[in-house]
């Protein structure tokens, strides 16, 4: 993609951005795995737990396999890091997923954050802000919580 984007629009549940005569697609797949890395890199490095689990996550939630997880991830760090203005850009994906889908990324945000073991203040607050951009609205977050603390303290 060159430096200057100079359309971009949602077709259906795709965000297109044309830069030049080039034009890239990205769906939910790459804007979950996206915001993933967001949040993961809310201390400034991915740890290699976060990693882990980011693979998991994905593997599971979309039934990928591990070397087509591996290559969205890769996709997903490549592009943010060479593209920082696809960031806002792919919050306009946020509409097209279901509250369902919102949860589900908002309890796999939150199982990343925790994935290394360390409470990270910059990770929650990375995770606060891409629900937000996205159009999580606070109580799907609240239900991903409950969900979280459900699976990891039952029985309270």
């Amino acid at each position: 993609m060159s430096d200057d984007i100079l359309v971009s629009r949602l077709e259906g549940n795709k965000l297109v951005v044309e830069a030049g005569d080039e034009i890239t697609e990205y769906d939910s797949k790459f804007l979950i795995a996206a915001v993933l890395v967001y949040v993961a890199r809310g201390n400034g490095q991915i740890e290699p737990e976060e990693s882990a689990r980011m693979i998991d996550l994905i593997e599971d939630h979309f039934k990928m396999q591990g070397a087509e997880t591996l290559e969205l991830l890769t996709r997903a760090i490549s592009e943010l890091d060479e593209e920082p203005e696809l960031v806002p850009l792919l919050c306009g994906l946020g509409p097209t997923l279901s509250d369902a889908d919102k949860e589900d990324l908002a309890l796999m945000g939150l199982k990343v954050v925790a994935a290394d073991g360390k409470r990270h203040v910059a990770e929650m607050e990375q995770f606060s802000r891409a629900m937000e951009a996205i159009g999580v609205s606070p109580e799907i977050v609240h239900r991903a919580f409950d969900r979280y603390f459900a699976e990891t303290m039952p029985g309270l």
